[in-house]
């Protein structure tokens, strides 16, 4: 088996985003829930040592709308948020969408059960879009990135979800 013509990936950024507890507002099919998450200004996104796109940026704000599917094994996210930039002080959109696996150790985390813990990458994967006007990081606008998540309980603090993003290239 080729794999000749498959893409590859760079490691790009590490976006680290604590979250208040889900709200529920509304429901959807079948009487699934509709959650929304507000990112905390505490959450980060920073570029990989060695990446082109130097990024250090703290969240200025944001949510995640999450949406169930129909039979449960899976959410749906729809993230919005903006981040300023520390180097340039110019701000960065970066939006996703992503799906989390609800069968797993995400999904207790998620669900708020007891014995959550800290959660292995695997059960959450996200397709990020970044918009800017900062000529310096103008370039991230451009690319196509993928990242795998995981969730981050530690006491005392918030739930954080961490990505590892790559660029996709050939």
């Amino acid at each position: 088996m080729s794999t000749s013509g498959f893409p590859k990936l760079i490691p790009a950024f590490t976006a680290y985003i604590e979250i208040d507890p889900p709200s529920v507002f509304g429901t959807i099919a079948r009487g699934n829930p509709l959650n929304h998450v507000v990112i905390l200004p505490s959450s980060t996104i920073k570029s990989e040592p060695g990446y082109p796109i130097q990024l250090d940026a703290t969240f200025v704000s944001g949510g995640d709308f999450i949406k169930a599917d129909p039979d449960g094994r899976h959410v749906r996210l729809e993230v919005q948020s903006l981040a300023k930039d520390k180097a340039t002080g110019g701000f960065v959109r970066f939006n996703y969408t992503g799906t989390v696996f609800m069968g797993g150790a995400a999904g207790k985390v998620l669900r708020g059960d007891a014995g959550a813990a800290t959660t292995p990458f695997g059960d959450a994967f996200m397709t990020p879009i970044f918009e800017t006007g900062v000529p310096e990081l103008a370039d991230i606008q451009n690319k196509i990135y993928v990242g795998a998540g995981r969730f981050v309980l530690e006491s005392g603090k918030p739930v954080a979800v961490e990505y590892k993003i790559s660029e996709v290239t050939a």
